[in-house]
């Protein structure tokens, strides 16, 4: 219970700030791009919470915490959360201002490719119960080399970074895009710097980058 009641808290919480950095910005809860990134961030949310919660709460729990507890990692969440508040702010005054004008068929093709996303991020959970939202090794973690973890190294990520990219074009602004181009920049970042880690303290990690070769980007990186 006390789990359940922490992540419906923390739902409810993201629920509202987003809400207050699109609708108050826009200057009217008549941004149907608002409503729509609402329904499909949070309607997934919710049924992928409830699902952890009741089979597999130990990966909810890890996926609730979300303190760093090194240095860089702290600096790249940090920057990470201010793009973020810029480009729901910038995207939102785009739509009242009429700065661009993002067409129909790519906001459509842009809400397939985030929901999409989303389910990769779900198979990536399924695949991997040492998954955190924290870089760190637990003890008797292993290395995860099936699946998406064949294809690339960091495949939550691969999901992040093509569910964000989605957002601004979901919300209706090229301005935005361009504010959100700094997300995968400190993906980068952050995956080279935890491979620091895993590879002094995952046995088999060296080994397993030396057998896939690509970080995030399929046959590219």
């Amino acid at each position: 219970m006390k789990l359940a009641l922490n992540a419906f808290v923390k739902f409810v919480c993201g629920l509202l700030l987003v809400g207050v950095l699109l609708f108050l910005p826009a200057g009217t809860v008549s941004y149907p791009g608002g409503w729509l990134f609402v329904a499909l961030l949070f309607i997934p949310m919710a049924i992928l919470g409830a699902v952890l919660s009741v089979k597999k709460p130990d990966l909810l729990e890890k996926r609730l915490d979300s303190k760093e507890k090194q240095g860089a990692q702290k600096g790249i969440v940090a920057l990470s959360g201010l793009g973020f508040v810029g480009g729901f702010v910038v995207s939102a005054l785009d739509f009242r201002f009429g700065w661009s004008r993002v067409p129909l068929w790519l906001t459509v093709v842009a809400s397939v490719v985030f929901v999409a996303s989303y389910g990769l991020y779900w198979e990536v959970m399924r695949e991997n119960a040492y998954l955190s939202r924290t870089v760190k090794v637990e003890e008797g973690q292993q290395v995860i080399s099936t699946g998406l973890y064949g294809i690339v190294r960091h495949p939550m990520y691969m999901a992040t970074v093509l569910m964000f990219m989605m957002i601004p074009l979901i919300l209706g602004s090229f301005w935005g895009l361009l504010v959100f181009l700094h997300y995968p920049v400190l993906i980068a970042f952050r995956a080279v710097n935890e491979e620091k880690l895993l590879s002094k303290e995952l046995a088999g990690y060296k080994e397993y980058m030396e057998k896939v070769r690509y970080r995030i980007i399929p046959f590219i990186w």
